[in-house]
């Protein structure tokens, strides 16, 4: 099958050897993605509300580029750094999800790459035509 990726354009995508997301088949994995817009700089610095909602958004920029959308998610990972601020992150989470309601994984982590960020959103997503 044929492997179709989308990159993002981060610093850290060619450094470290990932694309944003990768599509194979019926299958798309999103990799970490995080609250940043299109310059690379950091969206709602300390309000991980926001940074989820922007997240997400990115999330779906990807999937979309890969002929898939939000419906399709089956399954996201959250990392954040600040467990206690789980309600911002689910909410944000929620809102975006509605009735799609992919499984899901919270997960405390000491800190991610820029100290300004707050979450980072993985997904894996199924469609029903594979290419």
């Amino acid at each position: 099958m044929a492997r179709r990726r989308v990159q993002s354009g981060t610093e850290w995508e060619s450094q470290v050897g990932y694309a944003r997301a990768v599509r194979v088949g019926d299958t798309i994995d999103v990799s970490g993605t995080t609250a940043t817009d299109d310059d690379g700089n950091v969206v709602g610095v300390d309000d991980a509300y926001e940074q989820t909602k922007q997240a997400l958004a990115n999330v779906e920029s990807a999937l979309k580029e890969l002929d898939s959308g939000i419906e399709d998610v089956v399954r996201t990972r959250l990392f954040v750094t600040d467990i206690d601020r789980w309600e911002e992150v689910g909410d944000a989470h929620g809102e975006y999800f509605g009735d799609v309601r992919p499984a899901t994984s919270m997960v405390e982590v000491a800190r991610l790459v820029d100290p300004d960020m707050l979450v980072e959103v993985e997904a894996v997503a199924r469609v029903e035509n594979p290419q």
